[in-house]
């Protein structure tokens, strides 16, 4: 017996989760098909940025706790489990409390291009739509080396944040804003961590500048590199990981650790699905191909979030959802050739925050510019915070004044890059945020000094 509905939607992630509300409070018969019941919500909420940054934000507290270490983190773990399980429970009755949507615990696949299956705990299933929403994700990427395999000792950044086992050590395999991020907080809970890469440069997209200042952070707070090493094989023995690799000149080297976290990117959940019983295309880099409105070649289809080979953001899935909402009214006036310059944070000690282009960017799509570089140390809120670490870093277009790009690096780098991006987005010239009169004192504020730098 196949079922018969308006909207099938694939995933519980971000822009799958609003859409199933929104199309069933306009009376759309929709069917929220989800495998697993710990990913209600999705990545962001379950085993990505809401987790991750409450353990960073515990690790930032240690500091200020008598308790030893491995007691501290244990309770840190299980806070944390706790919040997560509260926000899971809490998006799943969101969604069900919608009357015309359902929600359908089960594996999905499709058997033709309406018609998809899904395997539950009471058997098959078969559903059939007018349109249908992939919103499947992407998973941690495990490179193929010898021993490489999740398990014991071995995590990636979605399991080792269940771990309550005190780690004393952990090797990071991959020097990418994931990584670095689990860096800084485990070495902020007192772990002894390296992280290792086969690339020699460090953060190579960025300015120079700010690579250079992270790196010397991270170090500053325990984090050792050993960049420019190729992996060979990894082994479990006594609880602990070894990783067996070789430097760039071809010297064997060993890291052992009581725990291993690979953070080598992610890639996109197709698999399982059989898109090619809808007539589906991916991409090269194995995303499902889409156009600047989310369809894909078979224009019922629809992929959102990061399974169509977007940035991997969920404010970029909850844009999905704006675009998708909007095409589905008929209204093409706003697709992913109109989205705004959206800001980025990496949650290390301090933030590290972006908008726009760097340097080095706008040097290589020919814009002239005028930089602007201000230290933390000049901000009178960082020396409140007690943090004077970094800076402030902005770049102007020479012939327009308008704001080309921000990197800061700073406390509360992450707040204050909204308001750069804005002023951007809005197209107003950088003398408006010079201007602007902020609240005192804050890290806002700095923003008239940095931007008054500019001559």
């Amino acid at each position: 017996m196949t079922t018969t509905v308006k909207n099938i939607i694939i995933g519980f992630g971000k822009a799958g989760k609003t859409l199933a509300g929104y199309l069933g409070s306009i009376g759309e018969d929709t069917i929220l098909i989800e495998k697993s019941k710990e990913m209600y919500g999705g990545t962001c909420i379950n085993v990505g940025c809401i987790p991750s940054k409450k353990l960073a934000t515990k690790a930032l507290r240690k500091q200020y706790s008598n308790e030893d270490a491995s007691s501290y983190y244990t309770k840190s773990v299980q806070e944390k489990k706790a919040l997560i399980a509260a926000l899971n429970t809490a998006n799943y009755n969101k969604v069900d409390s919608v009357e015309k949507t359902q929600i359908i615990d089960g594996t999905a696949r499709f058997v033709d291009d309406h018609t998809v299956a899904v395997d539950t705990a009471e058997g098959e299933k078969l559903f059939k739509a007018d349109r249908i929403f992939i919103n499947t994700g992407a998973t941690p990427f495990v490179p193929p080396v010898e021993g490489l395999t999740i398990g014991g000792a071995i995590h990636t950044s979605e399991t080792i944040m269940n771990l309550e086992e005190y780690p004393e050590s952990l090797v990071i395999i991959g020097s990418g804003f994931i990584g670095l991020e689990f860096a800084a907080t485990y070495a902020q809970f007192g772990t002894k961590v390296t992280v290792i890469d086969v690339t020699e440069a460090f953060l190579p997209r960025e300015d120079e500048d700010v690579a250079q200042a992270v790196k010397e952070q991270l170090e500053a707070l325990g984090v050792t590199f050993d960049l420019g090493v190729q992996l060979k094989a990894v082994h479990q023995e006594g609880g602990k990981a070894v990783v067996e690799a070789t430097t760039g000149e071809g010297a064997p080297v060993a890291f052992t650790a009581d725990a291993v976290l690979v953070a080598t990117g992610r890639r996109a959940n197709v698999q399982g699905l059989d898109l090619d019983k809808a007539g589906v295309e991916l991409t090269e880099r194995g995303t499902i191909k889409v156009n600047e409105f989310l369809q894909t070649n078979v224009p019922h289809i629809f992929a959102m979030g990061d399974v169509n080979g977007g940035p991997q953001f969920t404010f970029v899935s909850l844009d999905d959802f704006r675009i998708v909402k909007r095409f589905l009214a008929g209204d093409t006036t706003y697709s992913t050739k109109q989205r705004a310059k959206f800001p980025t944070a990496t949650f290390i000690n301090p933030p590290l925050a972006s908008v726009g282009l760097n340097e080095k960017q706008a040097k290589e799509a020919g814009i002239e510019v005028k930089v602007a570089k201000l230290p933390a140390m000049a901000i009178p809120k960082a020396k409140i915070l007690g943090n004077q670490v970094g800076f402030y870093k902005v770049l102007v277009d020479a012939s327009t004044n308008q704001i080309v790009g921000a990197t800061l690096f700073a406390e509360e780098a992450h707040e204050v890059i909204n308001i750069i991006a804005t002023a951007m987005n809005a197209n107003v010239p950088y003398t408006v945020l010079r201007d602007q009169i902020f609240t005192h004192p804050t890290m806002a504020e700095a923003l008239n000094d940095v931007f008054g730098l500019i001559k």
